[in-house]
């Protein structure tokens, strides 16, 4: 069985139940992909959590060093680390019971897709979730 991404309808229609989301890998540094599109996703009104091990605030949140240290459970939770990672990344949203699993683009691990997806998490591999949102749901969503 190969993993293939949800319609783009469905990827939509996920763009706009979420609210909150946990931004895996997530730099303080304003030239980084991440910044960029964390930002971009709270002027869209989500509510951010940095996940990050090396820094205490992005974007005037607080940061916290992984996915189990966060305050509450996240709506989705968007990858923004080499495809290496992602196997411990979705042993955590498992044992956590994250509903939603996203992969930004370039973040491949077909395997741990297939096995979150299996766990019963909504997975999106290899896309932008600011580019989504803006092409297929509109930017004011």
């Amino acid at each position: 069985m190969s993993f293939s991404n949800p319609a783009p309808q469905d990827i939509c229609k996920l763009l706009r139940e979420v609210r909150s989301v946990a931004v895996v890998g997530l730099s303080s540094n304003p030239g980084r992909p991440s910044f960029h599109v964390a930002q971009a996703l709270q002027s869209f009104g989500y509510r951010i959590f940095p996940v990050h091990p090396k820094v205490t605030e992005v974007l005037g949140e607080k940061a916290y060093p992984d996915l189990e240290s966060l305050p509450e459970l996240p709506d989705i939770v968007d990858v923004f680390r080499a495809p290496e990672h992602v196997p411990a990344i979705v042993d955590s949203c498992i044992r956590l019971g994250v509903k939603n699993l996203w992969l930004q683009d370039g973040v491949v691990h077909e395997e741990a897709a297939l096995r979150a997806k299996q766990a019963g998490i909504n997975v999106v591999m290899d896309r932008c979730m600011f580019r989504d949102h803006t092409q297929l749901c509109g930017t004011g969503s």
